[in-house]
Order: structure tokens, then C-alpha cells, then sequence
């Protein structure tokens, strides 16, 4: 009888645990900053040195933007199907090298006579540039199609002491 109740007891211990584990698992997928804040990579441009401060809650519940409209493929196709919570990569597992693309590294492309396509493949593989062309790009037309200028696009905007 005593064996019978420690077995017992051992199935129900293995179950909570089983069941605490899927939900751990469960929950760090679905976790989302409210807010993000871009520490400074050490690398290359006027503003480097600066925090940079993103609300995923404003873009996604205010203005009405989905994951995918940031977050992309390795071919840079928008990941249409993403949902609030979905396992994303950070942006800087792709785009790993710090900083901008330093100005004797442009100079070199264009004496080697890098065609501009190619040249605008590689300045992604640089950390600030991804994320300038990302979100310039979007606030740029966000602006335009509601003829103002709230979306920021001048460095100091997002770049802040």
C-alpha cells in the first residue's frame, strides 16, 4: 500500500513538472516587450553612442502595423504569417556587423566598382544601416501618404542622450 502511494506521488510530481515545463516553454515564446530599448553596438556613425527607444505596442496596437511589416525572411520578404508573441530572431543575429558602414569602406566599393545593388546588400549585413532602412523607409511613407511629418525621421528623433 505504502508503494502504491509513493508511485502515486511520483506520477503527479513527474505531471506538475511536465506541465510547468510545456508552460515555461509555452510562455517564452509568447513574450513581448511592451518596449524596446537598441543598447549602442560599438561601430561606426555620428550617433552610435545613443539609446535608441522602440514601443512594439504602439506600432502594432496604435498604428496598426503587423510583426511581418519589420521582421522578414533572409531574402527580405516580409513574414506575413507572424502573430504578437510568435519566436522571432533579434534583429542583430542577421545583421551582426556593429555600427554603420564606415566611410573608407564605401570608398572602397565604389573604386572597386561594386554595382549599387550589391552595395546596398551588404551595408544590411551592418546592424544600424538594417535598422535605418527599416524604419526610415516606413515613417518616409507613413508621412507621405498622411501628408505630415509625426512619423520621425531625423536622427536625433529616435536617437536620444
Amino acid at each position: 500500500m505504502e508503494d502504491m502511494k509513493r508511485r502515486s506521488l511520483i506520477l503527479v510530481a513527474a505531471a506538475f513538472g511536465f506541465a510547468m515545463l510545456f508552460a515555461a516553454v509555452v510562455i517564452a515564446g509568447t513574450t513581448v516587450e511592451d518596449v524596446i530599448t537598441f543598447e549602442p553596438i560599438t561601430g561606426e556613425g555620428k550617433y552610435q553612442d545613443r539609446t535608441v527607444t522602440f514601443s512594439h505596442k504602439k506600432h502594432n496596437e496604435e498604428y496598426n502595423i503587423g510583426c511581418g511589416e519589420c521582421h522578414h525572411d533572409e531574402n527580405g520578404k516580409a513574414l506575413t504569417d507572424l502573430k504578437v508573441g510568435d519566436d522571432v530572431q533579434k534583429c542583430i543575429e542577421c545583421h551582426s556587423k556593429p555600427g554603420e558602414v564606415a566611410t573608407d569602406e564605401k570608398m572602397k566599393w565604389r573604386k572597386e566598382r561594386v554595382s549599387r545593388k550589391d552595395q546596398q546588400k551588404m551595408s544590411l549585413e551592418y546592424h544600424a544601416e538594417a535598422l535605418h532602412e527599416n524604419c526610415i523607409e516606413c515613417h518616409k511613407d507613413y508621412n507621405k501618404k498622411n501628408k505630415t511629418k509625426d512619423a520621425p525621421q531625423a536622427c536625433t528623433q529616435c536617437h536620444t542622450e
